[in-house]
């Protein structure tokens, strides 16, 4: 299928972006002509929803707080065949949208994902960096497989991606679940390198390092747990399994000598660690097979849809050619 044929939607979720919404609206429709750009204000208290409506927007609300809530309503309410995801703060280089897009196509991908190459030192925070690599790092080392950048809000998708993906989580840690359903279902994806900006003068970032970082890592954990039942409560059942034999070492060997076990509590206790190993060793095996199930209604759910080239055809868009335009940043 032709790319001009096909139905381009850029979500752009917002909370209070009244300073930089108006240009990432006008930049990315300039970029991706024919595109619809939706914008869906989040509880905003300034004139986010005006700006981006007098910029060319679509504006809806959403009044659950926090982009997960937002990224779940865009996903559930906008029809498109391929979906770009990308925050309003304007750090995010609209003219990249086009090489993103042909990618997907190029390669019938599912998800590229906006690679953050920083321009300046004040559009990535150190904080921010060391949070990214340590988080990229747990989830290589989690599912075997990671993303140079998992928490980039500058996504790319597939209909069938968009469509098929049960979002859970309610704030930033959204990235970290579009991440781990990928990978979980062995999903094409791509990365491409794209330039990233600081934010422009007056704007502030609703990311905070330390809270948003534990919220993502609580994700992270708790996709590990339902992702991988069975590594996950076996790691538990050999940490057990390993105190309750260090205590019932010196009882047995008491034991051996005397024929004697003094250390009764002691004896109790190794006891009652080695059940709890082997109990939680039932439950990863009992889960593994019901996660196994799921991923596999997942999977079938994800392959009842077209593919991004089989798409039917919808709004022509048109995609102009980087080198030939000029991104007017504010």
């Amino acid at each position: 299928m032709n790319l001009s044929q096909m139905k381009v939607a850029v979500l752009v979720p917002c909370h209070n972006e009244e300073t930089t919404v108006g240009a990432v609206v006008r930049d990315f429709r300039k970029a991706l002509r024919g595109a619809e750009v939706y914008v869906y204000e989040n509880n905003c208290i300034d004139h986010t929803a005006a700006v981006a409506r007098d910029s060319g927007a679509v504006v809806r609300s959403e009044r659950s707080q926090g982009k997960g809530h937002v990224v779940r309503r865009m996903f559930a309410d906008i029809e498109a065949d391929i979906y770009v995801l990308v925050d309003g703060d304007a750090t995010y280089d609209a003219l990249s949208a086009p090489r993103l897009i042909q990618k997907l196509i190029a390669e019938h991908l599912d998800m590229v994902v906006g690679v953050r190459v920083d321009q300046s030192e004040a559009a990535y925070r150190r904080g921010h960096r060391t949070g990214n690599r340590m988080l990229t790092g747990l989830l290589s080392l989690i599912f075997g497989r990671a993303f140079k950048d998992i928490l980039s809000g500058y996504r790319i998708f597939s209909r069938r991606f968009v469509k098929s993906f049960p979002a859970l989580s309610n704030g930033f840690e959204i990235e970290t679940e579009l991440a781990v359903h990928a990978l979980e279902l062995s999903l094409p994806i791509g990365e491409l390198e794209t330039p990233y900006y600081a934010r422009p003068d007056g704007s502030v970032s609703k990311l905070n390092t330390w809270r948003d970082g534990l919220r993502i890592l609580g994700t992270m954990l708790k996709l590990y747990r339902s992702e991988r039942p069975l590594h996950f409560f076996t790691c538990i059942a050999v940490g057990l399994a390993t105190m309750s034999i260090g205590l019932a070492i010196p009882v047995i060997i008491t034991f051996l000598e005397t024929g004697l076990v003094p250390r009764l509590p002691t004896a109790v206790l190794s006891m009652g660690l080695m059940i709890m190993a082997m109990l939680s060793m039932s439950s990863g095996l009992i889960l593994d097979t019901v996660t196994r199930g799921r991923r596999e209604m997942k999977r079938l759910a994800y392959l009842a849809l077209d593919a991004p080239a089989s798409s039917r055809a919808a709004t022509p868009m048109s995609l102009e050619s980087p080198g030939g335009m000029v991104c007017q940043r504010s």
